[in-house]
């Protein structure tokens, strides 16, 4: 749909969620934020480009928010479709938007070895299933401008959920599409329910994002895979999230303080539980992304230590 003149919020489903891609258009160009998986582009963006009557030719540029595969997994079959678009990630984030076996080994697997966390092997042929990775024809750097004609929007580097993640800031619409760059206190299924915790990784730019998100002049935050914010709407939401990380470090802290002997990674998540997030098991455990980032946050501040045990599992125990 048409949020605001020029800016069309394109829905896709992704399983029981779904994936939202930004179509900014222009007098004379358009440009795309985010594909999606491959059948986003083919069973979703397509028939609705020809429905609103914007020629598949006037859609110069697509720019990926970040490497996931819901994000990226798209970007082959648009550009078979539209041969002349220019494909886009920011430079931090390329290796892996363009080989799904990075993506999987270094994004996915990251966890693998230091703290016995993976995917499922079902996730992971499912991943590969659905992303349609091809090399990308620009690396950026962030601060580059796009002149639709009419108005100009630009790209911002916003990591903490991935190194090299981006926004795209469209100030005549006073709009900002983030991806993933901010992630609230839960990623939620399309019905609203709670899905797995919210992902970031690295929380110090993580919560520099968010803040640079809250000194621009917008008043309308547009994520990939939560409602469209508005108004008062869009602080709540980015307080909410940078409160969130805050919460962790109290729960962490308590966590430690309570133990005689350094847990992993894991170990705390599971035991934090509910108090994390309302998620059942299989999901609990991707608060090891956010969970490892404000154990480094804490580790940086002298707060606790980290060792590897026997196995190579990392553990962590409070400073005394």
């Amino acid at each position: 749909m048409e949020i605001r003149d020029g800016l069309h919020r394109v829905q896709a489903p992704l399983g029981e969620r779904f994936v939202a891609l930004y179509l900014l258009v222009g007098d004379t160009a358009a440009l795309l934020v985010d594909t999606g998986i491959r059948e986003s582009i083919t069973e979703t963006l397509l028939p609705y480009l020809d429905a609103a009557g914007i020629p598949r030719e006037k859609l110069r540029w697509a720019v990926n928010t970040h490497c996931d595969y819901d994000h990226t997994g798209g970007n082959g079959a648009l550009k078979a479709a539209i041969p002349s678009i220019e494909i886009m990630a920011h430079r931090l984030d390329a290796e892996l938007v363009e080989d799904v076996d990075r993506l999987i080994d270094v994004r996915y697997g990251e966890f693998r070895d230091t703290d016995g966390f993976d995917d499922p092997p079902e996730t992971t042929a499912y991943l590969r299933g659905v992303a349609d990775l091809v090399p990308v024809d620009r690396r950026l750097a962030g601060g580059e401008e796009f002149d639709l004609g009419g108005r100009t929007v630009r790209v911002l580097h916003v990591p903490g959920h991935s190194p090299g993640h981006v926004a795209v800031h469209d100030p005549s619409n006073r709009a900002i599409v983030i991806g993933d760059a901010t992630l609230g206190t839960t990623v939620p299924y399309a019905d609203g329910r709670a899905a797995f915790p919210p992902t970031y990784r690295d929380v110090g730019p993580y919560v520099d994002s968010l803040r640079a998100f809250r000194d621009l002049d917008v008043d309308l935050l547009l994520t990939a895979h939560y409602p469209v914010y508005e108004g008062a709407a869009v602080r709540a939401f980015l307080d909410e999230s940078e409160a969130y990380t805050a919460r962790i470090d109290e729960v962490l802290r308590e966590l430690l303080a309570d133990d005689d002997e350094p847990r992993t990674t894991l170990e705390l998540v599971r035991a934090a539980g509910a108090d994390l997030g309302p998620w059942p098991s299989d999901a609990l455990d991707y608060a090891v992304f956010p969970v490892t980032g404000n154990l480094e946050r804490l580790a940086a501040r002298g707060v606790v230590t980290e060792q590897a045990d026997d196995a190579g599992r990392r553990r962590w125990s409070p400073v005394e």
